[in-house]
């Protein structure tokens, strides 16, 4: 089970994969998205990914303007929604200038199209798609992209289970490249957002869905929800990203500066190096322990010849001299003979009994 974007393989046997969710964090400035596209390569990033999505497009007017007041953290802007959702947008414009960027700085580009058109525009310049939480019960949007034939990132924030197995089904009818990626859609950066990410549920996942690639889009700070997730079997990892958190912005405030971004890169590659086998064996670097911290069967006085072994004639201690006889074999040598004369402390061998 893998998938392959460029030269790079996802799947459970390779690297976690990093998305550097860029996002609103371009602030409509061309030369700032650039500018952090660089930087989330210099910090360990694997991909930049936008979002394309036109305000009419993706949100009513009508619809915020008559909820009563904004919610959630929507609730902390000064603007309305209709227009910080026109400011955070990306002109189709740009697309090719983050491709070559990207291009050249050696990262991945991709964006995740909020509308029709997007979804089509953004086809010559993708090598994958990605559909936000907000579109999980979109069927047709997630067929749509599915179509292209491209790798497919899938966010199911705020849904239920009943809701990722209907998308998850209709995608599957049509593309095998998918990865699915547990996720809380609180972007309050709220201490309180910890209690609520329920990594468990890759596990569900998994179970459900074993012909799925795995991963997390996360809108926390701390590396522990990440090195977590890897551990549960996530291989492709989505953090937004910027160069400061106190820049003024609908994603600034809980996303990852280069610093911590590469410190989480790095965190994982150890924690990647530690998983290694589901096998059980002594370790390359064991081998020494292994003889120095376990133990053999000794003699506990001096032997003569032709004496029979009992128990209290053995002792059961350090070092494991190699090819000693090991202390679950105490029964099998109770009851043998002494072949030749055995000093006090000297290592059992079978070679020693008859």
């Amino acid at each position: 089970m893998e998938i392959q974007i460029g030269k790079r393989l996802i799947g459970p046997d390779h690297p976690t994969y990093f998305i550097a969710d860029i996002a609103a964090n371009h602030d409509g400035d061309l030369e700032r998205a650039r500018m952090l596209i660089r930087l989330a390569k210099e910090a360990g990033a694997d991909a930049a990914k936008f979002q394309n999505f036109r305000a009419p497009k993706i949100v009513s007017d009508y619809g915020f303007r008559n909820l009563g007041g904004q919610l959630s953290h929507q609730a902390a802007w000064e603007k309305s929604v209709v227009e910080v959702y026109a400011q955070a947008s990306i002109p189709f414009e740009w697309t090719l200038t983050l491709k070559d960027e990207c291009r050249q700085a050696g990262i991945d580009y991709f964006s995740s199209p909020y509308d029709f058109e997007s979804i089509d525009m953004l086809d010559p310049y993708v090598e994958m798609y990605k559909a936000g939480s907000g579109e999980i019960d979109w069927i047709e949007a997630l067929e749509r992209m599915a179509r292209k034939g491209k790798p497919f990132f899938v966010a199911t924030g705020a849904s239920s289970i009943g809701e990722v197995q209907r998308a998850v089904h209709a995608i599957l009818k049509i593309n095998p490249q998918l990865v699915l990626m547990q996720c809380n859609t609180n972007y309050t950066a709220s201490p309180d957002n910890y209690d609520h990410l329920h990594l468990n549920v890759l596990k569900t996942y998994a179970a459900m869905f074993p012909e799925v690639i795995l991963g997390l889009s996360d809108h926390t700070h701390a590396f522990a929800p990440v090195l977590g997730a890897v551990a549960l079997g996530a291989r492709v990892i989505e953090r937004h990203f910027t160069d400061s958190n106190e820049r003024e912005g609908p994603d600034h405030k809980f996303a990852m500066n280069p610093a911590n971004w590469a410190r989480m890169v790095e965190e994982t590659r150890l924690l990647e190096r530690a998983l290694g086998s589901p096998d059980k064996f002594i370790a390359g670097n064991e081998s020494e322990t292994a003889i120095v911290q376990r133990r053999c069967l000794r003699t506990a006085r001096d032997v003569r010849a032709g004496e029979v072994f009992t128990r209290e004639m053995i002792d059961v201690l350090r070092p494991a001299t190699p090819g000693a006889i090991k202390p679950s074999e105490i029964q099998a040598v109770i009851g043998t003979t002494a072949i030749r004369d055995l000093p006090c402390g000297k290592e059992l061998r079978w070679t020693d009994l008859g």
